[in-house]
C-alpha cells in the first residue's frame, strides 16, 4: 500500500519535511526578534514603515502558517526567543546603532537566503500543500525584495559594483 494518496492531509510527512518545517519556524521566530531590534534602530520613516509591513504581513504570517501546520500534524514547536522592548532611537548609543543602509542590506540578505530555503523546501517536498505554502512564501519574499531595492535606490543606499566598460 502506498503511503501517499489523494488526501494530502492524510499523507505522512517524511523526515526531511518535518526537519525543514521545524527549522524554518525556529529561524522565523528568531528573525522576528531581529526585526524588533532593527526597527528600534531605524531612523528613516520609509524604512521603518517597510519593516513594520514586512514584519506584520509576511514574517508573522509565515510563522502562523507553519506553526499551525506543525500543530495540526502533532509535531512539537520550537522555542522562541523573548521579545525585545521598544526603545527610542536616541537612547541607543551612536557607536552601537545600526544605520539605515546597513539595515537595508541585512534585510536584503535575509530575503535572499530565505528565498533559497523556500526553493529548497519546495523541491524536496512530497506533499503538494507544503510545496505550495513555500511557493507563496518565496513569491512574497521576491515582492518585498523588489520593494526594498526600489527604496534603497531612492534613498541612495544601493552601492553598485564597478561597471566593466571596455
Amino acid at each position: 500500500m502506498c503511503a501517499f494518496n489523494s488526501k494530502q492531509q492524510e499523507e505522512p510527512l517524511h523526515s526531511g519535511e518535518v526537519y525543514h518545517l521545524w527549522t524554518y519556524l525556529y529561524n522565523t521566530k528568531g528573525f522576528l526578534v531581529t526585526l524588533q531590534v532593527l526597527m528600534n534602530h531605524t531612523g528613516d520613516d520609509d524604512l521603518k514603515a517597510y519593516l513594520e509591513d514586512f514584519n506584520e504581513n509576511s514574517v508573522t504570517e509565515e510563522e502562523k502558517q507553519v506553526e499551525t501546520f506543525l500543530k495540526e500534524t502533532g509535531i512539537r514547536l520550537p522555542p522562541a526567543p523573548p521579545d525585545r522592548p521598544n526603545v527610542e532611537l536616541q537612547d541607543i548609543p551612536a557607536g552601537a546603532r545600526f544605520n539605515d543602509p546597513e539595515i537595508a542590506v541585512l534585510i536584503q540578505k535575509e530575503l535572499m537566503t530565505s528565498k533559497l530555503m523556500c526553493s529548497y523546501i519546495m523541491s524536496m517536498c512530497a506533499r503538494e500543500d507544503i510545496g505550495s505554502m513555500f511557493e507563496e512564501f518565496h513569491t512574497q519574499k521576491a515582492e518585498y525584495e523588489g520593494r526594498l531595492l526600489k527604496l534603497s535606490k531612492e534613498k541612495g543606499w544601493l552601492v553598485p559594483p564597478p561597471i566593466n566598460v571596455k
